[in-house]
């Protein structure tokens, strides 16, 4: 039996109802994937989060009161909490586990990494977490209480701790950088074929199309950050041979803690030629994804890589058709596919194909596009290189 969770979401000034509705949905899909199950969600309007507990005296009560009730094991909030609130938070809730953002996302993280690079980006990335958040750990030693055998040693102990967390930072970082060198090097033995890298929101499709492309059998499955590994397959379209490379997904919100350690398995995308952008189409929150995506890509860097925008989940993609005699404004939520294609995306200067990588809708026409794309930079790059016949 799985553990029963709630979710808890803030709706600031800058959010709507229904954007912190999404949000939750997208936490709510994340905690599956972590394995519990979602029974409630709490909102509340608030300028700012509270300093101390997060959520106001009167809704932190009320939640409690419904956690006691109902036996929930594990509350999840939508944001990072500081250690402060986490500490206060945790007086509160006295044996309910609290998890933020980040937390729920380390997590699953962790179950995922199969790779000994993936797993000890994570665990990097799990330490540089807990380093600030120590202090709840030892709650039970701390030199609160005055008098005669009282005086605990509470506070050494945590040095200790913080001791023994930083020297084991230091020392995966000196892991991940051994574990770069070989994979640079692996990089550079991949000679004369033009680099294409997936890019995308998780759960957008992309191992599924890389699958579907290079006939392989890499793990696709409708959960977030199915994909923590890089996997390089090389495919070829009539006569011309390149590499292609599904990366982990991106998120809105992703702990920056995960962003620095898994700069390297980005590298992949950093480092190649052509980026293929999966963008969801069925996800109504689909415009949101692009602009997320976007930026991570020039934060690391690779702006200026030339893209390819493929609009997955046709099959999937719905849309509620407007009465003629309805005379209110046309919403997103009225679009048929034609419409989009016809809308902004158009007017994309960069190229844009809509397909269904599962139905294999569109398919020969993507292919087709690919080709031509790298074909263009392999005669560019390799003049004297002949294709394979």
């Amino acid at each position: 039996m799985s553990e029963k969770a709630i979710l808890i979401g803030l709706i600031t000034p800058k959010l709507t109802q229904d954007q912190v509705d999404e949000y939750l949905e997208e936490l709510s899909f994340l905690a599956k994937t972590a394995g519990v199950n979602p029974v409630k969600r709490f909102t509340q309007k608030l300028p700012n989060p509270d300093n101390t507990t997060f959520l106001g005296k009167g809704k932190i009560n009320e939640v409690k009161e419904y956690v006691k009730d109902e036996k929930i094991d594990v509350v999840i909030f939508d944001d990072d909490l500081t250690p402060s609130q986490l500490k206060n938070i945790q007086k509160i809730f006295l044996k309910t586990k609290i998890l933020d953002r980040s937390n729920l996302i380390l997590d699953i993280f962790a179950s995922r990494a199969q790779t000994a690079q993936a797993r000890t980006q994570v665990e990097l990335a799990q330490y540089e977490y807990l380093l600030p958040r120590l202090t709840r750990m030892w709650t039970h030693l701390e030199r609160q209480k005055g008098g005669i055998g009282m005086r605990g040693p509470g506070e050494t102990q945590i040095e200790t701790d913080r001791r023994i967390i930083k020297d084991k930072i230091s020392l995966l970082k000196k892991k991940l950088a051994k574990i770069d060198k070989q994979s640079l090097t692996r990089r550079k033995g991949r000679a004369d074929m033009i680099r294409v890298a997936l890019v995308g929101y998780t759960n957008a499709g992309k191992s599924t199309l890389m699958n579907k492309l290079s006939k392989s059998e890499i793990f696709a499955e409708n959960k977030l950050f199915a994909t923590l590994d890089t996997t390089v397959r090389k495919v070829v379209l009539k006569n011309l041979p390149f590499l292609l490379s599904d990366t982990v997904g991106f998120i809105r919100k992703l702990p920056h803690q995960l962003v620095e350690s898994f700069k390297s398995t980005l590298d992949e995308v950093r480092e190649s030629d052509l980026l293929l952008h999966v963008v969801d189409i069925s996800n109504p929150n689909f415009e949101e994804q692009i602009e997320i995506v976007n930026t991570t890509i020039s934060d690391i860097g690779a702006q200026s890589k030339p893209q390819l925008i493929i609009f997955n989940k046709i099959d999937a993609y719905t849309y509620e058709i407007k009465e003629e005699d309805d005379l209110t404004p046309i919403k997103k939520e009225n679009l048929s596919l034609n419409d989009l294609k016809q809308t902004w995306m158009s007017k994309l200067n960069i190229d844009s194909i809509f397909i269904s990588a599962l139905d294999k809708i569109n398919f020969d026409e993507l292919r087709e596009i690919l080709y031509e794309r790298v074909k263009a930079m392999h005669v560019k790059r390799y003049p004297y290189n002949n294709f394979l016949y």
